[in-house]
């Protein structure tokens, strides 16, 4: 039965000569040299120092292409014209599924046509000599980004490639992403990821870890994404990683998200351990952006604004194309210096809000709701706590592809278009608790002359794409 036990150290050395067996490039790995190599990295790309050392929230936006030369290329765009104080290398999605085979073809084929025949960066494939290529022309910190449900090898390779950053989660790389892969098993292989993250950490190398806050990025309640995240946070310091970036996704309504944002922060110093330095970075909006590019760089701004605020560590941009799908370099180099500019005009000023400090108390008292059920349902040990909860309803997300998760709740806006739970399942919860929900949706319910429905549900989905925030019926017809 898997528990949340540290993987001992004839484990973990068994494990890694396993996984590094499944692709040529694994037997460049070792371990001693990587070591040297991190160790001579100078301060300005170590990932973790870079950003808990930062005096104002930080941007990094997304980006990852096939050919090396042509990473480089973006990267450096990002960092120089875009002003990104952070960069990622956002990896394919044949890679994400482990089918290097598949994902060597599609490089192969980038480097005879010069044409993007992958959707990111394969970094198994091109090794820890092409990784190490990567980070040594770019001169700023580095972060692997992905959506893997067994990482293990592009752990392997990236670690020992120079990367001191790694985003993902047993959890948030299962529910929100999958249904081939069930959570034990997912929580079994990330175990491995964030062992060896920790090794690196005892040898004085702190690989920064991030779990993938937003989750499924639809309406996603923030207590429900701080628990999980907590959960992640918690099984990483297990593992001896101590330096935690917990993340959370834009709602949209400001006083929520400064209030999650906050929440986030404080709860997560209390449940992880003291050792373990927490950061915080906020995504803006995950869900639908409207067609239009000048409404999408509205919606930019008000993430800007929100973290303007909410001064989380670390900003995840987004660009003015993201309804075209892969942004061009120019366009995601837009989105960051619209988001610098206006937090640099913002962070400055005292803004007061009400409501903000009400919004963070009910954030916190649901959270620990969801934290206390987790505990009790594995007799204090947050592996088999989470994997009941889930089996149970208790812990939920809402429109989760993974078998993992029952997907049975479902959010709602209430009229002043902060997120709310119409459909409670099986989640727990205080019934008080419920009962605020419930109050703010029926007055939302009477100011728009309908009754609460699903309609309501479906309706806020696609509202900012839309270019609102609550969905609300159009014309006088009651639903």
């Amino acid at each position: 039965m898997i528990r949340d036990e540290r993987i001992p150290s004839d484990e973990l050395q068994r494990i890694d000569e396993e996984i590094r067996s499944n692709w040529p490039t694994g037997a460049d790995v070792d371990f001693e040299e990587a070591i040297e190599y991190h160790e001579s990295l100078p301060e300005h790309k170590r990932f973790a120092d870079v950003l808990e050392s930062a005096d104002k929230p930080l941007l990094q936006p997304r980006a990852g292409v096939p050919r090396l030369d042509d990473q480089i290329e973006l990267l450096e765009y990002l960092h120089q014209e875009g002003q990104a104080d952070l960069l990622p290398t956002t990896i394919d999605s044949y890679t994400r599924d482990n089918e290097y085979e598949k994902a060597q073809q599609g490089l192969e084929k980038a480097r005879e046509t010069g044409d993007d025949t992958l959707n990111g960066f394969p970094a198994v494939n091109h090794g820890v000599e092409g990784c190490r290529k990567l980070i040594d022309a770019i001169d700023a910190p580095i972060e692997v980004r992905h959506g893997t449900p067994d990482a293990r090898l592009l752990a392997a390779i990236t670690f020992a490639g120079g990367f001191q950053s790694f985003e993902g989660g047993p959890i948030s790389y299962n529910i929100p992403y999958t249904k081939r892969h069930g959570l034990e098993e997912t929580i079994k292989r990330w175990q491995f990821v964030d062992r060896l993250a920790g090794a690196y950490t005892e040898r004085g190398i702190r690989i920064n870890r991030e779990p993938f806050g937003p989750l499924t990025g639809t309406l996603v309640p923030p207590s429900i994404a701080i628990a999980i995240g907590i959960v992640e946070g918690q099984l990483a310091a297990t593992q001896g990683v101590r330096s935690i970036t917990l993340g959370y996704g834009q709602v949209g309504n400001v006083v929520q998200d400064v209030a999650a944002l906050q929440a986030l922060r404080k709860l997560a110093n209390e449940y992880l351990p003291d050792e373990v330095v927490v950061t915080t970075v906020f995504h803006e909006w995950m869900g639908g952006f409207p067609p239009d590019e000048a409404r999408a760089n509205g919606v930019i701004s008000l993430g800007g604004m929100t973290a303007a605020i909410a001064q989380p560590d670390k900003v995840i941009t987004k660009s003015p194309q993201e309804f075209q799908g892969v942004p061009t370099k120019e366009a995601n180099a837009s989105g960051l210096r619209t988001t610098r500019q206006v937090i640099d005009m913002a962070i400055e000023q005292k803004i007061d809000i009400d409501g903000i400090e009400e919004e963070q108390d009910l954030i916190e008292r649901e959270t620990r709701c969801l934290m206390d059920t987790i505990f009790e349902h594995g007799d204090g040990d947050v592996v088999q706590g989470t994997l009941k909860a889930f089996d149970s309803g208790a812990l939920d997300v809402p429109f989760a592809p993974s078998d993992s998760a029952k997907g049975a709740i479902l959010p709602a806006r209430d009229d002043d278009g902060r997120v709310r739970i119409f459909e409670w399942a099986d989640l727990a919860m205080d019934d008080d608790i419920k009962e605020i929900h419930k109050a703010r949706l029926s007055q939302r319910a009477d100011t728009e002359g309908r009754k609460q429905s699903f309609r309501m549900v479906a309706d806020d989905v696609d509202a900012i794409s839309d270019g609102k925030l609550i969905g609300r019926p159009q014309g006088d017809v009651k639903l």
